[in-house]
């Protein structure tokens, strides 16, 4: 039975809790309902620059991700990764050596046979990066990429590896690296999500997605990704019923404004914050959004660029709206394209499936620098794991010993490569970067230091890139 007094101890820790840990939020709920009330400085942060008040720990070198999340693990042997000694021992056993005792996830305990690189590569650019043919558009920006061929991660199936990529864990709750990016930095818009997502699929196997690889886990639900639908209404529910005016909104949000605040100040419980935030976003939203995806002002030779009919639910078309969102303030983007499995049929599926993402990421990267846009946006292309150099049939199977991510845009050193597998292409062996290393990276890009970026829960400092080091990869730094 809860004591009275009891009950009182535990409403006064969660207020002592709450005004220590996210003063800056009890500010913007007063920004909110009474922008008047803030002090000049605050008000100038909580409008500004949003976040926690101690961030940038240092000056940042971007002021935007977007991730363009290849899922199903896209065979780095196929794309980035060139290894001639698999073009020479094609169809002859794997060595015993490299692959005893490793994990393979439906290779286990079969006849391993090299499977040499089903497309051919060439050169690229004045830095002579060795992409191969099936990037008819990307080939050409070789010079902006800075490809990372030391990846490794820690879990060899589709959904714990994505929230791993993601997350930096595979227990579930844990909030999305896109939420800790938000939370720290805030958004510099007020009339849409500071985190969007957007999905399309095609070309090979499509795994789920699950909406836990954006959620917000243990921080604040506001800070949790949106995720935008590819075709029809972007957002369900957002516009009013019929015979629902704007104004007769508004007195609806007013009203429940009024009654969550009265609530907030009995409980000081911070989701009524996020609540009523929630609320004032979706309002805004009703005249951001249809703004936002009426693509009737751009121009028709940038829409040749992406290569698709605005609203289509391709990738292009979402690469479109990715440079408009990060135009108008969005902080963190995911572009998922779900089509880069091939246990069968690599040769083809990758073909298939380059050819639906190769146009769009080409055209994103040309626009954002014409636009003057790329110096401080951080552009991620990679899947959550790679694939590996032993055939499965005609296919390959999962791996995560090594694979390749491209990082293109602000902070990094464009036409470069890092790092290396062996000769071929199974673990990473020179300058490796697990993924903890990446998250601390991509911090430390945005001005953040990911040893001081903590949120407490349930008495513990929690942290993106976890307990275990990181390091932030330093070489591929601008």
């Amino acid at each position: 039975m809860n004591h009275p007094n009891l009950q009182h101890a535990n409403l006064e820790l969660t207020r002592r809790t709450f005004l220590r840990r996210t003063g800056i939020g009890s500010a913007a709920l007063a920004s909110l309902l009474h922008p008047e009330w803030i002090g000049s400085a605050m008000a100038s942060q909580a409008s500004d620059h949003g976040g926690t008040p101690e961030l940038p720990h240092h000056p940042p070198r971007i002021k935007r991700v977007i991730h363009l999340c290849m899922a199903g693990g896209p065979s780095h042997l196929e794309t980035f990764d060139y290894k001639p000694t698999l073009e020479k021992l094609d169809g002859k056993p794997m060595p015993a050596s490299v692959t005893a005792g490793q994990p393979i996830a439906q290779l286990q305990g079969k006849e391993l046979r090299v499977m040499g690189p089903q497309h051919p590569f060439q050169p690229r650019g004045e830095s002579g990066l060795m992409m191969s043919d099936v990037f008819e558009h990307m080939s050409h920006l070789a010079d902006d990429m800075c490809v990372l061929r030391s990846m490794y991660t820690e879990q060899i199936n589709h959904d714990p590896a994505h929230t791993f990529f993601n997350t930096g864990t595979v227990i579930s709750g844990r909030p999305s690296m896109g939420a800790w990016v938000l939370y720290g930095l805030g958004a510099e818009t007020e009339n849409l999500p500071g985190y969007i997502v957007l999905t399309s699929e095609g070309g090979g196997q499509s795994q789920p997605i699950s909406s836990r690889q954006w959620h917000s886990g243990f921080l604040p639900s506001q800070y949790q990704g949106v995720q935008l639908h590819s075709t029809g209404s972007p957002v369900h529910y957002v516009r009013n019923p019929d015979g629902v005016t704007r104004e007769q909104q508004r007195e609806i949000i007013d009203t429940v404004s009024k009654i969550n605040q009265r609530r907030h100040s009995e409980l000081r419980d911070r989701e009524i914050a996020s609540k009523l935030s929630s609320y004032e976003l979706a309002f805004r939203m009703q005249a951001s959004v249809p703004e936002l995806t009426d693509m009737s002002d751009e121009p028709a030779n940038i829409i040749d660029m992406y290569g698709c009919t605005p609203g289509d639910g391709s990738f292009g078309s979402n690469c479109l709206l990715a440079r408009r969102l990060a135009e108008r303030g969005v902080r963190f983007i995911q572009l998922y394209h779900r089509g880069w499995d091939h246990h069968g049929g690599v040769k083809k599926g990758v073909a298939r499936t380059a050819k639906l993402v190769d146009q769009g990421t080409a055209a994103l990267i040309k626009d954002l620098k014409q636009r003057d846009m790329l110096k401080d946006t951080l552009i991620i292309w990679g899947g959550e794991f790679g694939r590996t150099p032993m055939a499965q049939g005609d296919g390959r199977d999962h791996h995560i010993k090594g694979f390749t991510t491209v990082m293109i845009g602000g902070g990094v050193k464009a036409g470069t490569t890092y790092g290396a597998t062996d000769e071929f292409g199974y673990n990473a062996v020179e300058n490796k970067v697990h993924v903890r290393d990446f998250h601390a990276t991509m911090l430390h890009m945005l001005g953040i230091d990911h040893h001081r970026f903590t949120y407490k829960f349930q008495g513990l400092d929690f942290r993106l890139t976890g307990v275990e080091e990181a390091h932030v990869v330093k070489d591929i730094l601008a």
